[in-house]
């Protein structure tokens, strides 16, 4: 697995700052001057892609989200002991979850509205502009020539992806697939979020915007970057000798068929509940969920529901990283699986950061609020994105 995150760039500083609870909030004044209501976000390194790691050719059909993803998937075919060798000899699938890539789009617009001149616009934006630009990219430099599609679904993009790599192998249609999420987090693809209203602006304080299940929370907080796993049919992995890090043991996944920006706790039950039924195992199973809670307070009520609902009197531990990373978006749901296979391997709970008192949902909840030694063999992890779309995936210790 590979990361590219606001809480660091590689598995061992993530993990770092998981343990300190440490949160990657802060302040970005260009928001508020390009006229956001809020101008708190992740602060994601911008990576640095040299002409010894891609061409200038590559390079210029990059988008932002593309240039994280590399660098996660750099990581995650390291650590997977797969190299360029491999990958031209076998076939390797890349299922991305992306939802957007507003830059490219607005600067193209921006030309053509100032120059009238479609010459001008030169060889790259056409593949950084594309939904499609993270698989594009991944596919030609890893010389990947499995399965090769985009997840577009909100919030749950990067958990489906992880879902549907998972299902190709499990039917034996694939050996190996790259999965993941990417988010762009340029302010040009945050300012629709804004106009609705749902980011914090609790900007005295960054740190403590983020506030998943508090009584007092007041929005989410972008933030972005990619998080990348090598999924493995089992045989295969451990015939070449591969580090298994986790099993995917359950994926679920439901509509709400309501609102398009209204959560529900009855799709969120449905996905949780698929999870389990496919992974084969019951909720006093489950030692730890990673929740999806934005810190919005209709969001997070209604996951409070159904993880009281259905999990009752088992109470499993629940945080969400989401306190210090904020709201991830696209990869969201792929960089909550690195985060709670660090937390396995390292036997820990994150913690839920500013948690101050609870509302009348989140205190039946076994809420951890400070990093805690647990042994985690099996954790579900959330993601609920708009139009009522939900993911919920189950992974295990071997």
């Amino acid at each position: 697995m590979g990361i590219w995150s606001c809480l660091g760039t590689d598995i061992e500083t993530v993990k770092k700052s998981l343990i300190e609870g440490k949160s990657g909030i802060g302040l970005m004044a260009e928001r508020l001057q390009y006229g956001y209501r809020s101008g708190l976000t992740g602060i994601v390194e911008e990576p640095v892609i040299t002409k010894q790691m891609l061409d200038r050719h590559t390079r210029a059909g990059m988008s932002e989200e593309a240039r994280y993803a590399y660098m996660a998937s750099r990581q995650a075919f390291a650590q997977a002991a797969i190299d360029d060798e491999y990958l031209r000899a076998n076939e390797v699938g890349c299922i991305f979850g992306n939802d957007s890539s507003a830059k490219p789009v607005i600067e193209t617009s921006k030309i053509m509205d100032e120059k009238h001149d479609s010459a001008l616009l030169g060889y790259g934006l056409i593949f950084q502009s594309m939904n499609s630009t993270v698989n594009m990219n991944l596919s030609t430099i890893f010389h990947l020539r499995g399965v090769n599609f985009t997840i577009s679904a909100a919030c749950a993009s990067g958990s489906h992806s992880i879902g549907l790599g998972y299902m190709l192998i499990k039917q034996g249609l694939q050996d190996v697939v790259l999965c993941g999420g990417a988010q762009e987090t340029n302010y040009y693809s945050m300012a629709s979020f804004d106009a609705l209203g749902v980011f914090s602006v609790r900007m005295d304080d960054p740190a403590r915007a983020s506030r998943p299940f508090d009584r007092d929370r007041d929005g989410l907080i972008p933030s972005g970057g990619a998080a990348a796993l090598v999924l493995e049919d089992y045989d295969h992995a451990v015939a070449r000798g591969a580090n298994i890090l986790a099993e995917v043991v359950g994926y679920g996944f439901s509509s709400n068929g309501g609102g398009i920006s209204q959560p529900s706790p009855d799709g969120s039950v449905i996905a949780m509940q698929r999870a389990l039924d496919d992974a084969g195992i019951g909720t006093a199973d489950v030692d730890y969920i990673n929740a999806h809670a934005t810190s919005t307070p209709q969001g997070d009520m209604c996951e409070a529901i159904a993880i009281n609902q259905l999990f009752g009197d088992t109470r499993p531990m629940v945080s969400s990283t989401k306190s210090m990373t904020g709201h991830e978006c696209w990869m969201a749901g792929a960089s909550e699986i690195v985060y709670s296979i660090i937390m396995m391997h390292n036997d820990f709970v994150a913690p839920n950061i500013n948690f101050e008192n609870p509302d009348e949902h989140s205190a039946a909840l076994n809420l951890v609020t400070a990093t805690t030694q647990a042994r985690l063999n099996t954790v579900l992890s959330n993601s609920f994105g708009f139009g009522g779309t939900n993911s919920a995936l189950v992974i295990k210790m071997l």
